[in-house]
């Protein structure tokens, strides 16, 4: 964190006027004298590099006891009563990285008859699971939800915080961060510990091209949000531990200006990151002939047709069959890429998948550094000879 600082001593009329005229943003005035950066400024620093010395920028390092904040904290999900599975998959991570540090793994329950939502993440490792439990909670309201996060982090100060990149999660845990006046690292991939419970956290940048790594060591929590199947979901032990705890729930926490009328279920879709099995279509393979083959080589395995971005962005295909960064992540134990060259956006997607079997012309392509089978020859050609083989010992 830093801020601007105006040299005062320095500012004459003329380099004012200039300064002002300077600011991309018309965040700067001058008025009586008095020269003023306001609210708008979006510290793009160019006061700072062209202002004559006016503006200075003063970078501010706060020093935090890291011994007051312990445990990882994993928020659970359970839309409708029921538990999104990338909470699983959270509290196995959790667990590998507290073993790091010694700390405890906690889960954090919001919602209303969740009772079996937190007995049974008492069979996924966790120590303690805190539970607010209330009518107002009932449906997703962004105030209430954000006062209840918050709550447990003052009372219990985990951290670091794992959550979900649901669409819930996706709303939640920002407005919780910017509350706790931290950091929150979206879509992470790969997350690491330090031995002084720093969080390494780890995501593409730049249009997949390069992995960033971002660590926030000066703040507490440390804030992170993961796609589901990213990570590894652990086999849930028989016998259940951990302790439930239920939370005090205030009359002030349930203030809300979003009152919700009715709610109304989505009709069920096709999930291609639930899908066992996907047929893979890109480019190579985009004609309306070869979508009827993946479409029919789908059929017979019991899988699901999915895309790569430029099938989305021509209208070929919807954007919810799209894998990739900006896409879905799948982990499905058997997945046919046909036509599809494999960057590093579309790889970073699925590449965690069981078995890949990747058909290209391109001997070089680069799909075929994380596939597990390698065709290679025209995708036209083989894809018909595929099917009819299959459907010999079907």
């Amino acid at each position: 964190m830093g801020k601007l600082v105006i040299n005062t001593h320095l500012v004459t009329p003329d380099k004012a006027e200039a300064l002002v005229k300077l600011c991309p943003f018309d965040a700067i005035s001058y008025a009586d004298g008095v020269l003023d950066i306001s609210s708008g400024c979006k510290m793009c620093k160019m006061c700072v590099r062209k202002g004559q010395g006016l503006v200075d920028f003063l970078e501010e390092t706060k020093e935090i006891d890291k011994q007051q904040w312990k445990g990882i904290c994993v928020y659970a999900d359970c839309t409708g009563g029921k538990i999104h599975r990338v909470t699983f998959e959270l509290c196995g991570k959790a667990k590998e990285l507290a073993a790091v540090t010694g700390h405890p793994v906690y889960a954090l329950v919001i919602g209303h008859h969740v009772e079996a939502c937190a007995k049974t993440l008492q069979h996924y490792g966790v120590d303690k699971i805190f539970v607010y439990d209330h009518p107002a909670f009932a449906d997703f309201r962004i105030e209430p939800y954000t006062a209840a996060f918050y709550d447990l982090i003052e009372k219990e100060k985990p951290s670091s915080i794992l959550v979900g990149a649901t669409n819930l999660g996706r709303q939640l845990a920002p407005r919780v961060a910017a509350r706790c006046r931290t950091g929150l690292t979206a879509d992470c991939t790969v997350l690491e510990m330090k031995e002084n419970t720093d969080l390494v956290q780890i995501r593409p940048a730049f249009g997949g091209n390069i992995m960033a790594q971002i660590i926030t060591p000066n703040t507490r929590p440390q804030f992170c949000t993961a796609r589901y199947k990213v990570f590894s979901e652990p086999k849930p032990t028989e016998v259940p531990a951990g302790q439930i705890v239920s939370m005090e729930v205030t009359e002030q926490m349930l203030v809300s200006a979003i009152e919700v009328l009715s709610t109304v279920e989505k009709p069920k879709d096709i999930d291609i990151a639930e899908a066992e099995v996907i047929v893979a279509i890109g480019r190579g393979a985009s004609s309306e002939t070869m979508r009827a083959m993946a479409k029919e080589l789908a059929d017979l395995l019991g899988g699901v047709v999915a895309c790569t971005r430029p099938l989305v962005e021509n209208n070929t295909m919807d954007a919810k069959h799209q894998i990739g960064l900006s896409g879905r992540t799948v982990k499905p134990k058997l997945i046919f890429t046909l036509g599809i060259s494999g960057a590093v956006q579309f790889a970073a997607g699925m590449k965690s998948s069981d078995c890949i079997v990747a058909i290209n012309s391109d001997p070089a392509a680069p799909i075929f550094d994380v596939a597990h089978y390698c065709v290679v020859g025209d995708v036209n050609l083989i894809l018909p000879k595929l099917i009819e083989k299959i459907k010999g010992v079907s």
